[in-house]
């Protein structure tokens, strides 16, 4: 398990960002303090050369021990006054310190034992935001799942879908299982691709949500890339995150373009042992009509099927 490189840097970033304007809040407070109180800044202009001092006496190697001890002596009396002086501004003493958002890591992300839990939220959220889908991880999740939308041979399947993405989700582990939502519009697809993609950027994986039809189209911005005077791929993504969610396949524009991208998607991510879910509103048939063997072949043999029934949830709520 592990969170994107971009991610990572992204997280760092702000956290990077964070400790600057602790740092900018601190002086600035510094600063007031002084124009506030002139003494407090010979007391800390006093307060950091005792620790040259130490240096120098360790250096001089003479009457060490009481030296020592009287620069010592010397340091607490300084701070004791240092305290003294920002009481009577009525300020706390550690009013001019870098006060981190984080007291535990300091807003540097690690601990001795591994990372923060803020750098965990931050790295999750930072999945949330890069996963591609946005407003809908705050709405759809696996609680707000309902199955009272649905009877008949239609709960049964969704029964079935809703058990099946939530045990793909909490054993999601990279070894290449691959779903395939097929039914008509409004039914949950989406909702339960969604849910499940939360709780993987939860545990820690790089989801990548998109439609079939964005997806063919950043791979023609590739192939054509040096026309549009970039450099930097915008379909590499979908082949190396842990997770692709491919939604609405069908709605794109076929053409042997398209095809060729689909199957280097598809081959290319099953060759890696890359997980995908690919929902669609296209039924067995209308695939096999659609799509040439190689891609149906896979689909129907190296995805898990389930089948969407019912009336469309919009129109029902």
């Amino acid at each position: 398990m592990g969170f994107s490189k971009e991610n990572y840097g992204y997280v760092e970033g702000l956290l990077a960002k964070r400790r600057q304007e602790s740092e900018l809040r601190s002086r600035e407070r510094t600063l007031e303090v002084y124009a506030r109180c002139p003494e407090l800044k010979e007391v800390d202009r006093r307060l950091s050369g005792t620790g040259f001092a130490l240096v120098r006496v360790a250096m001089e190697k003479v009457d060490v021990e009481n030296r020592v001890a009287a620069l010592k002596e010397e340091n607490l009396a300084l701070q004791k006054r240092r305290a003294e002086l920002l009481s009577s501004l009525d300020l706390p003493e550690n009013y001019t310190d870098v006060i981190p958002v984080c007291p535990h890591c300091r807003d540097t992300g690690r601990l001795d034992r591994g990372l923060c839990s803020c750098m965990k939220q931050m790295l999750i959220e930072a999945g949330y935001r890069s996963s591609g889908l946005g407003a809908l991880l705050k709405k759809q999740s696996f609680d707000n799942f309902s199955l009272r939308f649905y009877d008949g041979d239609a709960l049964k399947y969704a029964e079935i879908a809703l058990h099946t993405a939530k045990d793909f989700a909490e054993t999601f582990d990279k070894t290449g299982r691959n779903l395939l939502f097929m039914g008509g519009t409004g039914l949950g697809k989406t909702h339960l691709s969604t849910s499940i993609a939360k709780r993987a950027i939860e545990r820690g994986f790089d989801v990548v949500y998109e439609t079939a039809q964005n997806v063919i189209a950043d791979f023609e911005h590739d192939r054509f890339k040096s026309g549009y005077g970039e450099s930097e791929s915008r379909s590499e993504k979908y082949l190396e995150c842990d997770l692709l969610i491919m939604d609405d396949l069908g709605a794109e524009l076929t053409n042997q373009f398209t095809v060729s991208s689909l199957y280097n998607i598809i081959n290319t991510r099953i060759n890696l042992g890359k997980s995908m879910i690919v929902s669609t509103n296209l039924g067995q048939k209308n695939l096999l009509e659609r799509y040439d063997e190689r891609i149906t072949s896979r689909l129907f043999g190296e995805f898990d099927p389930f089948l969407f029934r019912g009336v469309d949830i919009r129109r029902q709520k």
